[in-house]
């Protein structure tokens, strides 16, 4: 009934009607969503075969959400943004950086929400202003920006700040060289050209 512990099995048939095994009833994708809200573990699996469509099945969720009026989350510049990641090289990295993102996030808003509630008994809903989230925004760019920073640095093998001149002259006292340093250096002017991004949007 369940991969794990606590984790609920959904069937999808190939009438793309979905089964909760859990309560042996039918449900839909609205209500998968309110289970994810509620923190309710589960996987999603294709009936016939078992695969593990998780993934598809939660992106979908994602696209009948944005379609709703008023509910558009995703900005388009982010999502240009994310389409010409695919098959960039930084699609190494990104995903860790999204989940790792999302993950301070909430754990900032969890915070949050208790501080205000301790001290004044409300929850952050009744006691902020228009600037307050403004500001919670701002601030979580700024450590998403440095997260991502330090995911570089340990995704390449030389410093982000490292300048031309420096590079250059590590690769010439080199002892040996690559045969073919042509996707190498390719990947050092990705890298160098998001660094200029990230240093215009931190300042």
């Amino acid at each position: 009934m369940a991969a794990k512990t606590g984790e609920i099995i959904i069937k999808k048939y190939a009438n793309r009607r979905l089964y909760n095994t859990g309560t042996s009833t039918y449900v839909t994708l609205e209500d998968l969503a309110g289970m994810v809200k509620r923190n309710e573990d589960f996987t999603v699996q294709d009936a016939k075969t078992g695969e593990d469509i998780t993934h598809s099945v939660l992106t979908q969720i994602i696209f009948e959400l944005e379609n709703k009026d008023g509910q558009n989350m995703l900005p388009i510049p982010f999502l240009r943004q994310l389409i010409a990641y695919y098959g960039d090289q930084m699609q190494v990295v990104l995903p860790t950086f999204l989940e790792q993102s999302m993950s301070a996030f909430a754990k900032e808003q969890e915070r949050m929400r208790e501080q205000l509630t301790a001290a004044f008994g409300k929850s952050p809903i009744d006691m902020m202003n228009v600037s307050t989230p403004i500001k919670l925004v701002e601030e979580q760019v700024r450590r998403n920006t440095e997260m991502l920073q330090h995911a570089m640095k340990m995704f390449t093998p030389f410093p982000l700040n490292k300048s031309t001149n420096a590079v250059e002259a590590d690769e010439s006292s080199a002892t040996e060289k690559p045969a073919d340093t042509s996707g190498l250096n390719e990947l050092k002017e990705q890298i160098a050209a998001m660094q200029r991004k990230l240093d215009s949007l931190d300042k």
